[in-house]
């Protein structure tokens, strides 16, 4: 505080001395050598005042009780109110002055006391006695000011009105340490805090709101000090230190370290407003609304302090926390909403705890966070496939007849507890989850295609086949439980997922042609109808794909399993009709009950998994049977049968089969101008498309 030199020649004294040192330092100023330097009537002002101090603590005691403890224990100067005063005056909230009635002009017993008297009684926290000192000094201003006293020294009126000023500066900052220091001990000083209300009153009733503003100089003199607003400032301070007092880990110290500093302010904050509703409420009159003031206070402060940690680069689960914190705990019986607080501390008119701007931003902030999250979700599910069930070939398990993959149910776990969690913030929050989830799923399962395509075609696992069928299982699970469950419009997930599939069947077909190729080539040579190996190797070599696909969801199974079947039978004619050499009648009927037995032993097995397709049984049989037939005349109706059967068959067809039975070019014409005319009105056959895919040879002439 800059007091003019000659009003102040010494340090203040310390707001801590208590009253019980008030004498010994009186004492002791009065023995000191500088004390006797003075000159005498200096001397003369001092006793007046010590005796002064004396007559003070009895008439006040008598008249108002003690004005406070701890701090404010101090000299008092005795304060001289008009009958009326004295005769209206009650208390109020614990010994508060009521001063609604206007108060008298209060006069100092004796000489005045000095600036830095004054200012030493505000410094020991005597607020009261130097509030009416200071009065005092700017009356008797004023009214010197008023009858031109100044008026040939100017400067001496703004020193003095300086002087005033000052003082009231100091008793500014008194209140605002005061308020701020309220809530930092473990108990309220109620006498301070009701001496302060009587303090702020007394200058309210001296100085009228006139709507001046203050302004230099002697224009300072008679202004309102305005120490209510002081004291909602000192508030607004008092809770901003207190909220950034909230301890507050680093990151690398702690990784929760955002949801243990929310903790700590819910309970630090609690604590506070607790403290505020049984303590301090009860030092001010209603009028001062002091928890109101309290809580708007901290809702700013609390407010000023999320918005700088929403702008700290902040994680995934960090952006949850606050988000969540805002939304839901913030007003919540976890903090402000708590029955304890009920019902002094209330929240409906509270303003919104961030700018909508912020909210916005941190949302976003939160969905951009999650995209990466998500992505990272997905690829530690394709990371445990590849490296827990591919490299170790774990068999998928069977339930309820189908091949099962966790692929699904992790896949929507994922989708469905985030956007539960961000439906906690906000409907659309959970919805932009869901569009992201979406999003990033679109993009994973092509990548999951291709990882499991470039290991299924880098070797011949034996789970490839039941793999295949689970993650078909599983992605068709997925896009009825996205549609069920999240009610998603899944027209594009199904492009991408029927892209899928072909993708696997293509492989699958690949893998299974690789496998049987090499049986079907050999159909018809000197090894095969020599040979002593069962006749059941084809079908063996088959069933090793097919018999998967009866554990694979309807109608994909069902209709792969077709295929299957048809591919077989197909690229067995394929091989038979072939041209060969001629063979003998006996080579010729070892071949026809071959292959009669191995069309029966292919297609009761391919009918055991599961296939519908009997429709092409007799086409083997056929062949067979024209094959191995003796009698030539019988032969033409083996081809009408056949013809009957396949309406979709081609002369060359015929002429291939009847070239490898050995006929002549004369019988197979004959034969095919009599038997070949189902053609040209079908009246069988569930399909037409069986010869229609087999390339029929060229016959130029007759073995």
């Amino acid at each position: 505080m800059d007091l003019d030199s000659r009003s102040m020649t010494s340090e203040p004294a310390s707001p801590m001395n208590g009253a019980g040192e008030e004498k010994t330092e009186a004492a002791s100023e009065l023995s000191s050598p500088a004390f006797h330097s003075r000159d005498s009537g200096f001397f003369e002002r001092g006793i007046k005042t010590m005796l002064s101090i004396r007559k003070s603590k009895q008439s006040l005691n008598k008249e108002k009780g003690k004005e406070g403890t701890g701090t404010w224990k101090g000299k008092r100067l005795s304060l001289r109110l008009s009958k009326s005063y004295d005769e209206k005056k009650n208390t109020v909230c614990n010994g508060v002055e009521d001063i609604g009635e206007k108060i008298e002009a209060e006069s100092i017993q004796g000489k005045p006391l000095s600036v830095m008297e004054i200012n030493e009684l505000i410094q020991k926290g005597q607020l009261l006695e130097a509030f009416a000192n200071i009065k005092y000094l700017e009356d008797e201003t004023i009214t010197e000011r008023d009858a031109e006293k100044y008026k040939d020294n100017p400067q001496e009126l703004v020193r003095k009105s300086k002087d005033v000023d000052l003082l009231y500066n100091s008793i500014t900052n008194m209140i605002q340490s005061i308020v701020v220091g309220t809530l930092e001990h473990p108990t309220v000083e109620n006498a301070t805090l009701t001496s302060l209300v009587t303090l702020i009153a007394r200058e309210e009733a001296a100085h009228p709101n006139t709507g001046n503003a203050a302004g230099p100089g002697s224009d300072l003199l008679g202004t309102p000090r305005k120490w209510r607003e002081e004291w909602k400032e000192a508030i607004n301070e008092s809770a901003r230190k207190r909220v950034l007092r909230v301890p507050m880990a680093s990151k690398e110290e702690e990784s929760s370290w955002l949801d243990l500093h929310l903790g700590f302010l819910q309970k630090c904050l609690s604590e506070d407003l607790l403290k505020i509703k049984l303590s301090v409420k009860k030092c001010y009159p209603e009028e001062y609304q002091v928890c109101d003031v309290y809580v708007e206070a901290f809702h700013k402060a609390i407010a000023s302090h999320l918005q700088d940690l929403s702008r700290r680069p902040l994680e995934f689960n960090e952006l949850y926390t606050l988000l969540d914190w805002v939304a839901n705990v913030y007003r919540s019986e976890l903090f402000l909403g708590h029955p304890d607080l009920k019902p002094e501390v209330k929240t409906e008119n509270l303003s919104l705890l961030l700018a909508p701007a912020d909210w916005d931003k941190l949302k976003t902030d939160y969905i951009a966070s999650a995209k990466g999250k998500i992505k990272s979700y997905f690829g530690n599910i394709l990371r445990l496939e590849v490296t827990e069930k591919w490299e170790k070939e774990v068999h998928p398990e069977v339930k309820e007849n189908l091949y099962h993959s966790s692929l699904s149910f992790d896949i929507q776990t994922i989708i469905g507890e985030h956007m539960k969690i961000s439906g906690v913030i906000s409907r659309s929050l959970e919805m932009k989850m869901l569009e992201l989830c979406l999003a990033e799923l679109q993009e994973f399962i092509p990548r999951f295609g291709e990882e499991f395509m470039a290991w299924s075609t880098a070797q011949d696992s034996p789970i490839f086949a039941p793999c295949f069928a689970a993650y078909i299982n599983s992605f068709h699970d997925l896009a009825s439980g996205l549609e069920t469950m999240f009610k998603v419009n899944t027209e594009e997930l199904q492009k991408i997922l029927e892209a899928l599939t072909r993708n696997f069947t293509n492989i699958f077909f690949n893998k299974l042609r690789t496998k049987v190729q090499p049986l079907l080539k050999k159909i018809l040579t000197k090894d095969w109808i020599f040979a002593t190996e069962r006749p059941d190797s084809l079908a063996s070599a088959v069933s090793q794909f097919s018999k998967h696909l009866q554990h694979m969801r309807e109608p994909t199974g069902q209709e792969l399993l077709r295929d299957v079947h048809k591919y077989v039978v197909k690229e067995y004619i394929m091989q038979v009709i072939k041209p060969r050499r001629k063979m003998n009648r006996e080579t010729r009927q070892q071949v026809s009950e071959k292959m009669n037995q191995e069309a029966r032993i292919l297609n009761n097995m391919l009918i055991d998994q599961g296939s519908d397709s009997d429709w092409l049984l007799p086409a083997i049989h056929h062949i067979a049977d024209i094959i191995g037939e003796k009698k030539k005349d019988k032969i033409k109706e083996y081809v009408k049968e056949l013809c009957q059967h396949y309406p979709d068959i081609r002369k060359e067809h015929v002429l291939a089969v009847l070239a490898l039975r050995g006929l002549g070019h004369t019988r197979r014409a004959a034969i095919l101008r009599q038997g070949y005319h189902a053609l040209e009105s079908p009246d069988g056959g569930e399909c037409s498309t069986l010869f229609a895919e087999i390339d029929a040879p060229l016959i130029i002439s007759c073995f």
